[in-house]
């Protein structure tokens, strides 16, 4: 993209988002929770933090089956938290975020003046807001709700790095490429509930411009991809999840290794 043509779509963008803030025209709606919890193979056991012995949920995982050099692990999210048996007390947290209701109504107002460009930029405007809104929040878990790191101080460059301890690998993502997990992330959190996001038949968040995860706050905890896995795994995921065979390949059918 041209400079000239970069500078139109940031004024552009700014004169957009001045309309929408003064006009309260979205709004922004988010949950998050911090849960005890143990690993337990490549699951987590999720505890009713005011029943420390009552579970109330279980996460599935997935582990990276690529060769690798000697002394370089093949990883799994349940290995960042603290495995049953070993006498801790563990965490996990999720979170459930959206800057797009009021959305939908001014694209259409758009799209009624025919004014298609406004209508596009306010559903990449909602998404970047929405994502945003994701980042302030980890920040918030990280030195005030969870407060593991109460003294962080990082300028933007180093929010943007990624400099920070802990991640938030979302459902579909890489780390954790299965998006059924997102209905138990949402039972768990009330999410529909207090966001008023929901979930459709195949997993994806209405309204569209919402962000959900999970909070690892482990101090090697890091982002990586699962990507292909064996029969075995399948079928180790199927069992763990209570799927018929097939039903676990139609979830995974992206990370198979053997079609």
């Amino acid at each position: 993209m041209k400079g000239e043509e970069a500078r139109k779509l940031y004024n552009d963008a700014r004169q957009l988002l001045k309309h929408i803030i003064e006009n309260r025209l979205l709004t922004a709606k988010g949950v998050a929770g911090i849960f005890p919890a143990n690993a337990e193979g490549d699951d987590v056991l999720v505890f009713d933090p005011a029943e420390s012995e009552r579970q109330i949920c279980r996460f599935s995982f997935l582990r990276n089956q690529q060769l690798k050099s000697e002394g370089i692990p093949n990883l799994c999210l349940a290995d960042f938290v603290a495995p049953s048996g070993s006498g801790i007390t563990d965490y996990i947290g999720g979170f459930v975020v959206t800057a797009g209701h009021g959305a939908e109504a001014l694209v259409k107002k758009f799209e009624k003046e025919n004014d298609d460009y406004n209508a596009l930029m306010t559903k990449v405007l909602a998404d970047r807001l929405a994502e945003a809104f994701a980042e302030w929040l980890h920040e918030h878990v990280r030195k005030t709700l969870w407060a593991y790191a109460p003294d962080e101080q990082l300028d933007i460059h180093g929010l943007l790095g990624e400099e920070y301890q802990g991640i938030r690998p979302a459902p579909g993502y890489p780390a954790c490429p299965e998006h059924s997990e997102k209905e138990i992330l949402f039972q768990l959190l009330n999410a529909q509930t207090l966001t008023g996001v929901t979930l459709t038949e195949n997993y994806a968040m209405q309204p569209p411009a919402a962000v959900s995860g999970f909070y690892f706050a482990h101090p090697n905890s890091q982002y990586f991809n699962v990507g292909k896995i064996g029969s075995d795994q399948l079928e180790d995921y199927a069992q763990r999840k209570k799927l018929i065979m097939s039903e676990a390949e139609r979830l995974l059918n992206a990370n198979l290794n053997y079609k």
